[in-house]
């Protein structure tokens, strides 16, 4: 483990994880396993949340207890596999403001080229969740950190499923500053950008298209 990369390795998360990456797993348990391993790893990527103290009454008498404290937390999806991530971050934290960042990758030259941005205002105000399954390459990554930090934001994290050893140095040298949580740090990427061994295409899968 590093200050920049943190990997989940809860028995529950690994767990799901192995279901996620087995080839015979139909497109609705893939969806359904993102979502759970999701709100698994949110646990973990929203540890450092500033909190304050509110004073309440219980049942039994009056007293002090934290909450979260400042602006609502920004999720910011990187479309389109990053949306089969949102809602199992939402449901934990349901006042959360939601952005999108629409990037593809290019197949011949691997790099990103957006066709979409919409973010959170007060962005500057918040920190900032992104959330994409795979950290391959990490060149559409990295370009979606660009964004928000044109945006404005200055606390950001990168929450994902997996990651390749070539992205997350790709994201530490271009975005020192973003911490990454992931459920695995996979072997490598093949001659096509893809993770090995990875689990195929994750919106692929997530969606059902080919």
């Amino acid at each position: 483990m590093s200050d920049h990369l943190t990997v989940v390795d809860h028995p529950l998360v690994q767990h799901k994880l192995t279901l996620m990456r087995d080839k015979g797993t139909s497109t609705a348990e893939f969806r359904r396993l993102l979502h759970e391993i999701t709100q698994l790893l949110a646990y973990e990527i929203t540890r450092e949340l500033p909190l304050t103290q509110i004073t309440i009454e219980t049942p039994m008498q009056t007293m002090d207890s934290p909450i979260l404290a400042g602006k609502k937390l920004a999720l910011v999806s990187i479309l389109r596999a990053g949306n089969g991530m949102l809602d199992g971050v939402l449901e934990l934290v349901p006042s959360a403001r939601v952005g999108f960042v629409g990037l593809y990758r290019d197949e011949e030259t691997l790099q990103p080229v957006q066709y979409y941005f919409k973010a959170p205002k007060e962005l500057k105000d918040r920190m900032v969740i992104a959330v994409d399954p795979m950290l391959a390459t990490g060149n559409s990554s990295a370009a979606a950190i660009d964004l928000l930090k044109e945006a404005g934001a200055t606390n950001i994290r990168f929450l994902c499923l997996l990651a390749a050893p070539e992205g997350v140095a790709r994201m530490k040298d271009a975005h020192p500053d973003v911490p990454i949580v992931t459920a695995s740090l996979d072997r490598a990427l093949n001659e096509k950008g893809y993770i090995m061994p990875g689990l195929g295409d994750a919106g692929d899968r997530m969606f059902g298209t080919k």
